[in-house]
C-alpha cells in the first residue's frame, strides 16, 4: 500500500482524500465538489485506479462568468495496493464525495465454492 499513499501525497494540495484500510478492504475518499456519478468516470487497468471528474456548471441566465477560481477537474492515476482486488472496486458519489472500495484478496489466497446437491 506504500506506493498508493506515496502517489496521493504527491496530488495536488487541492485535493482533499481520506485513505482508509479495513481487514477485507481498503476505502479511498475524495472531495469532488459539484461533480455527479455522468461526470466522473474511475477505471482499474494493470495495476492502477483511474480517476477523471469535471464539475460541470451554469451560471444564471442573465450572468457570465468574469472569473473562475472554482473549476474542477480531476484526472489522476493510482497504483493499487498489491492485495487489492481491482476487479471488484465499488464507487459511489454522494453528495461531493466519491467513496472508493478496494476489496482486499483473501489471507490464504483461497476462494470458498458453494457446493449444491442436484435433484436425481
Amino acid at each position: 500500500m506504500s506506493a498508493l499513499r506515496a502517489a496521493l501525497q504527491d496530488l495536488s494540495e487541492d485535493v482533499f482524500f481520506d485513505l482508509l484500510e479495513s481487514e477485507d478492504a481498503y476505502l479511498l475518499v475524495l472531495d469532488v465538489p459539484g461533480v455527479s456519478a455522468d461526470s466522473l468516470e474511475a477505471a482499474v487497468d494493470d495495476g492502477r485506479l483511474s480517476i477523471e471528474a469535471h464539475r460541470e456548471k451554469d451560471p444564471a441566465d442573465d450572468y457570465q462568468y468574469l472569473e473562475e477560481n472554482r473549476s474542477l477537474f480531476l484526472d489522476i492515476e493510482l497504483p493499487l495496493p498489491a492485495d487489492a482486488v481491482g476487479t471488484e472496486t465499488e464507487a459511489v458519489v454522494e453528495r461531493g464525495v466519491l467513496e472508493l472500495t478496494l476489496p482486499k484478496t483473501s489471507a490464504t489466497g483461497e476462494t470458498t465454492i458453494d457446493v449444491v446437491e442436484e435433484d436425481s
